[in-house]
């Protein structure tokens, strides 16, 4: 389960953005982000091709986050 460290998510509200942005992902399924920790995990529907850590990193950017780990 693949998992990265998001900054500056301060309520739910940015949790479930993050969530949205992760789920809108091809590839990316059983989203799980915890606002006290900013660690944001999923699950890859294909474990033979894995998602790109660019990608999310990109989708999470988008929204107004940093990924920091």
């Amino acid at each position: 389960m693949p998992s990265i460290i998001v900054k500056g998510m301060t309520c739910n509200h940015c949790r479930m953005s993050v969530a949205k942005a992760l789920e809108a992902i091809p590839g990316v399924a059983n989203v799980n982000v915890d606002l006290l920790s900013g660690r944001a995990s999923y699950d890859e529907t294909a474990p033979a091709t894995p998602v790109d850590p660019v990608v999310v990193k990109r989708a999470i950017e988008k929204i107004g986050f940093e990924v920091v780990g």
